[in-house]
């Protein structure tokens, strides 16, 4: 085996350039031990510990240097963009920046599942990840700096350009919602799935990661109509307060009639379910929570790219529809960045404004009889 891995990089021109499994390892379990001591979900954590692997082994071929040698530069947050984006090069042609007898040995490090550049999305997660280190450690995010977001906005209009276009997911509005909500008839699935799905878009637009993280000891009952749910660690600064957040009306009469057929005193709130609709002690997975957005919006006949963030920003754009103030948004939602909430809520706030219709507004002014106005011309 020694021999063909040997042979390999002597083929890929990798004699000089060989990640050291010992030192990659090291550096992604620093790293991740810092996310887990800031109560990271597991859940998200599967995803971080790939993007800060991947960083520490390309850290080590292109820069010799380990995640934990002190903050990075703006300059090496750009190196990453170029070297993992494809850019114009000729006349049509793309391409990226990555030596590519660098991009070889990420492959046969296992870091990376291909040669070539990565999509956008993989590369803003990576930049989101590596900020959040950054955060973590108190060091100055290298993609806060302006040069770095302008070349991230470059990049994005230039593979926009070529073709390379950037899918966002579906948001859930309440009538999409109404629509799944309206398959849950297939008995205690049904009832876990309806209870699942109200409580992550009324209750805030919640992460995948944040329902599956409920348990039962984290609800309090206020009467009939309404439920309380603490969010505990997982989104509040102050490990010390939970952050509850309100349900009411159908979303909390549908955790009701969950507890009744699934009934608990402790242990996770929403959890697998065994043929026959017996209820398991084991929680659902994020990855569940979004394969049940999927199976819903199937029954229901919708097409589209859905997933479970499609609650969280279906409640957001909804939210904008119905002319929510912001300050409201962001105390259900706990986004921290009044930017990420903007864009969904003022897109839901156009759906119902005058100029998104002027072409009906102005429809419907031409074609009103004449008598609407002063009475003038009227043929009595």
């Amino acid at each position: 085996m020694s021999n063909v891995m040997d042979e390999t990089r002597s083929t890929l021109g990798l004699v000089d350039t060989v990640i050291s499994a010992d030192k990659l390892t090291q550096s992604t379990r620093a790293a991740v031990e810092v996310f887990i001591a800031a109560g990271t979900p597991a859940s998200t954590m599967r995803s971080y510990r790939s993007a800060l692997t991947y960083w520490a082994a390309w850290l080590q071929v292109r820069y010799d240097r380990a995640l934990a040698d002190g903050g990075l530069p703006p300059e090496i947050a750009a190196q990453f963009i170029v070297d993992h984006l494809e850019r114009p090069y000729g006349e049509d042609n793309l391409h990226q920046l990555l030596p590519p007898h660098l991009d070889a040995a990420l492959v046969l490090a296992g870091v990376k599942g291909k040669r070539g550049p990565l999509a956008y999305t993989t590369v803003c997660h990576r930049l989101a990840v590596i900020t959040k280190w950054h955060e973590l450690k108190g060091w100055d995010s290298p993609c806060a700096h302006p040069s770095v977001k302008t070349l991230l906005r470059a990049a994005r209009n230039s593979q926009a350009r070529q073709g390379v276009t950037v899918r966002k997911k579906n948001a859930l509005l309440l009538e999409p919602l109404e629509a799944l909500i309206a398959t849950c008839t297939d008995g205690v699935r049904g009832i876990r799935d309806r209870a699942l799905l109200l409580l992550a878009w009324s209750g805030g637009g919640r992460s995948g990661s944040e329902v599956t993280s409920l348990r039962i000891e984290d609800l309090r009952q206020v009467d009939a109509d309404t439920w309380l749910f603490a969010l505990g660690t997982v989104t509040t600064e102050d490990p010390a307060v939970a952050s509850e957040k309100p349900l009411v009306g159908p979303a909390a009469w549908a955790l009701s009639d969950w507890l009744a057929v699934a009934p608990a005193s402790s242990g996770p709130l929403f959890r697998r379910l065994y043929r026959g609709g017996v209820v398991s002690t084991d929680a659902l997975s994020s990855e569940q929570v979004a394969s049940i957005v999927k199976h819903r919006a199937a029954l229901a006949g919708l097409e589209g790219d859905w997933a479970a963030h499609s609650l969280r920003s279906g409640f957001v754009m909804e939210a904008g529809r119905q002319g929510v103030p912001l300050d409201e948004v962001m105390a259900m939602t706990e986004y921290r960045c009044v930017m990420s909430v903007m864009g969904y809520l003022r897109a839901g706030s156009l759906l119902n404004s005058r100029a998104a219709s002027l072409m009906e507004s102005g429809t419907a002014k031409n074609s009103a009889p004449a008598s609407r106005g002063s009475g003038e011309g009227s043929d009595q």
